[in-house]
């Protein structure tokens, strides 16, 4: 049975993500044996899917101060509805695999990009972004530690001018830092290899994060037959505009992309441009307030408890408590610094009771006795 929410879902992320919308989709059923995998065929959308042809536009920082912000744009080829697998957990001690089952059928979206990417660090920019318009949507909590956002990165390297080389693929990298560190990894792992005379085998690999390195898993070099074919238990996937809507059909009975376009809420972008517009920062600054998970809602707070200006507060937030929390590999909700506690320092150093020294005094205490 087809999930209303999942068509839902891919709906809105294809008009967030700029895609044309198809009106008519097709199922499909592509075969083949993995142990995770109990039915032997995964139901996709390998013909016609729910939205294709879209962009996605992110922001990385650069310069010798990370202080420059670069625009860039990676194209968007579908979106596609699929029946999710299980999960292979690996048990190094006793050597041997377990089959979680629980997520296996569970509607998964996946979101096919060109390759448009250069480097781990625009991947992981990208993705992030990713990450922050499917949680706007609620399309998906797509926590990436939990699964509910996975990777897939296929890498190849090609001298200008020339065809894109053998590409290899690696799987389900569950952190944007990860995936960073693995496209980087695989980048220069076929450059040593084409550049001493090998060749570059078409195959699966894994990142194994506590070596740093991809790890091969198997080879794709013979092509596999899928053997595709129409799903024969869900009919073509209908969807509709305001103005194509069936008379005398109950709204529960159909999905309407005018009134889903309706109802997107603001997206990063437009949120970054808000906190510049309101508050005067920079844009490079509102982008670490939103890309950094729970910060800026950290920095809104501190606004409303203090009369500090919010150019001059920003700096505190990003200098002094963000920089703690990455020496001490810490997350927002993690902090030994509260929002009320900095606000309170930062109204005694406005008010001239304290020095700039030892409000930070206090913070370095805060952080040494946690």
């Amino acid at each position: 049975v087809l999930n209303r929410r999942c068509v839902e879902a891919a709906v809105t992320t294809g008009l967030a993500l700029n895609c044309t919308i198809n009106k008519k989709s097709l199922f499909d059923r592509k075969h083949y044996f993995y142990a995770d995998l109990p039915a032997g065929y995964q139901i996709t959308q390998h013909r016609l899917p729910i939205a294709v042809n879209g962009s996605l536009s992110y922001s990385l920082c650069t310069g010798k101060n990370q202080n420059e912000l670069v625009s860039k744009t990676v194209r968007i080829k579908q979106i596609q509805l699929e029946q999710d697998s299980g999960k292979s957990l690996h048990d190094d001690i006793r050597h041997q695999t377990l089959i979680d089952l629980n997520r296996a059928g569970i509607g998964l979206m996946e979101v096919v990009m060109e390759p448009d990417i250069c480097s781990g660090k625009e991947a992981a920019a990208a993705v992030r972004e990713l990450q922050l318009i499917l949680q706007a949507l609620g399309s998906s909590q797509a926590n990436m530690a939990e699964g509910q956002l996975r990777v897939d990165a296929n890498i190849s390297v090609h001298r200008p001018g020339q065809p894109y080389g053998v590409r290899t693929e690696v799987k389900n990298i569950n952190s944007a830092r990860f995936l960073a560190k693995a496209i980087d990894y695989e980048i220069q792992r076929q450059i040593n290899e084409l550049e001493s005379g090998g060749t570059i085998l078409n195959e699966t690999r894994a990142f194994d994060y506590k070596l740093g390195c991809t790890i091969a898993m198997r080879d794709k070099e013979g092509k596999q037959d899928y053997r595709f074919m129409p799903e024969p238990n869900l009919p073509p996937l209908i969807l509709y505009g305001t103005k194509s809507l069936p008379t005398h059909t109950s709204h529960l009975q159909v999905v309407n992309i005018d009134q889903l376009q309706e109802k997107l809420p603001d997206l990063p972008s437009v949120k970054r441009a808000k906190l510049v517009e309101r508050y005067g920062i920079q844009p490079q600054h509102s982008f670490t307030l939103l890309n950094e998970d729970g910060l800026m809602e950290f920095f809104e707070t501190v606004i409303g408890a203090t009369q500090m200006n919010p150019k001059k507060l920003i700096g505190w937030i990003l200098k002094d408590v963000l920089g703690y929390l990455k020496r001490y590999n810490l997350m927002v909700k993690e902090s030994p610094i509260s929002p009320l506690l900095l606000a309170e320092l930062l109204n005694l150093l406005e008010s001239g009771m304290i020095s700039s020294s030892a409000a930070k005094q206090d913070l370095a205490s805060a952080v040494s006795q946690m």
